[in-house]
C-alpha cells in the first residue's frame, strides 16, 4: 500500500510531491498526460504574470534572464526538478475513480492503452487542473471545426479574419500575435470597458493598436451565433453579422470536481468551492486532500495559481507527517 497517492503532477503536485519525499514518504503520483501538462498547453510563446521566485517549488532556483520567463522554461524547470528528486510519476494513466475503505483508499485508474489498474492507498491528494474543461458559450456552432477555446500560436490564421471571445490576457496576448502576423483580428467582450486584469507592460501596447485600428475592439458585445463564414453578434442593442474565418473563444476553464462528488467531498452552497480544512487542505474525508486549482471556487478558478497553489502540498505534509508521528508515540 502506498502511503501517499497524488493524483495530477502539475507544478502544485509536483511541489506536494517534493514535500512529502523529503520527510521520506516517497508519494506516488498519476497524471493523465504528461508532467506540468496545463503549462504545456499554453500558448507556444506565452511569457508569465508571475516572476520566477513565485514559481519555484522544493527551494529549486528558477534562473531566467528574463524578469518574467516564459512557457518554454517553466516546462524544462519543472521536468528538471522531477528528475532530480527522482519523483515517481506515472504519466498518461488518467484516475477514474477513487474509492474510500475503512483504511486507505482504493484508486482506480486507466491508462493511454485502455488497461486498468487498482492502487492502494492510506491518503490520497488530489491536485487536478482546469485546463481540459474550459467555459462553455453554450451557442450554436461552438462545436464547429472553426472554433476552438485553445490558442497555440498565430501562424495558421495568417490573413484570416479571427474573432477572439474574451477580454482578459489571454484574449490580448492572442490578438496581439494575430495582428502581427497579418490576421484580421476582432476582439468581442461583455464588458464595456479594458479589463483591469490585462498584464501593465502589455496594455498600453494594445489599446495603442485598438486605438490605431489595427485591432478591433468590441465592447458590451456577445457572440450569439457561429456559422460557417460569418458570426452573429449581440453589440449593445443590435445584432451585426461579421464576415469571420476561426473564432477564439477564449473564456477562461473551470476544475473538474467530479472526482471529488463521487467519494462525497463536502462543497460550500454559494462558491462551489470544496469544504476544507484551511490549515491543512483536507476534506471531510479524513486522508483525503486537495492542492492548487481544484480548491478553488467555481467562479473564479484563478483565485488560485502556482504562487499560492504550490504552498498546499507544504502544508498537506506537516499535517500528514504530525499524524504519523502522533501513531507512532
Amino acid at each position: 500500500m502506498e502511503n501517499v497517492i497524488i493524483i495530477g503532477a502539475g507544478p502544485c503536485g509536483l511541489s506536494a510531491a517534493v514535500a512529502l519525499q523529503r520527510e521520506g514518504l516517497s508519494p506516488l503520483l498519476i497524471e493523465k498526460s504528461s508532467i506540468v501538462n496545463a503549462i504545456y498547453l499554453y500558448p507556444t510563446y506565452l511569457q508569465f504574470f508571475s516572476t520566477p521566485e513565485l514559481l519555484e517549488i522544493g527551494d529549486y532556483p528558477f534562473s531566467t534572464p528574463h524578469d518574467k520567463p516564459y512557457r518554454q522554461e517553466a516546462l524544462v524547470y519543472y521536468r528538471e526538478v522531477a528528475r532530480r528528486e527522482q519523483l515517481r510519476i506515472r504519466s498518461y494513466e488518467e484516475v477514474v475513480a477513487i474509492e474510500q475503505l475503512e483504511t486507505g483508499f482504493h484508486v482506480h485508474t486507466v491508462n493511454q492503452f485502455g488497461k486498468a489498474t487498482v492502487y492502494s492507498a492510506r491518503r490520497v491528494i488530489v491536485a487536478t487542473g482546469y485546463f481540459d474543461h474550459p467555459n462553455l458559450l453554450g451557442i450554436p456552432g461552438e462545436d464547429s471545426p472553426k472554433t476552438t477555446h485553445y490558442y497555440k500560436e498565430a501562424h495558421p490564421y495568417a490573413g484570416t479574419k479571427v474573432a477572439i471571445i474574451g477580454g482578459n490576457n489571454s484574449a490580448v496576448d492572442a490578438a496581439m500575435d494575430l495582428m502581427r502576423v497579418g490576421a484580421e483580428v476582432t476582439v468581442i467582450y461583455r464588458g464595456p470597458h479594458f479589463s483591469a486584469n490585462i498584464k501593465p507592460w502589455v496594455r498600453p501596447i494594445f489599446e495603442s493598436m485598438v486605438n490605431k485600428g489595427r485591432i478591433h475592439m468590441w465592447f458590451n458585445s456577445q457572440v450569439e451565433r457561429i456559422e460557417e463564414q460569418a458570426i452573429v453578434v449581440r453589440r449593445d442593442s443590435e445584432s451585426v453579422i461579421l464576415a469571420n474565418d476561426f473564432v477564439l473563444a477564449l473564456t477562461g476553464f473551470r476544475p473538474d470536481r467530479q472526482l471529488l462528488t463521487s467519494i462525497g467531498v463536502n462543497f460550500h452552497e454559494e462558491t462551489n468551492a470544496p469544504l476544507i480544512n484551511p490549515e491543512t487542505m483536507e476534506t471531510n474525508i479524513p486522508g483525503l486532500y486537495v492542492a492548487g486549482v481544484v480548491a478553488s471556487s467555481k467562479y473564479d478558478a484563478n483565485e488560485i495559481f502556482i504562487e499560492t497553489g504550490r504552498m498546499h502540498g507544504i502544508a498537506i505534509t506537516k499535517h500528514i507527517m504530525a499524524e504519523i508521528n502522533l501513531a507512532c508515540g
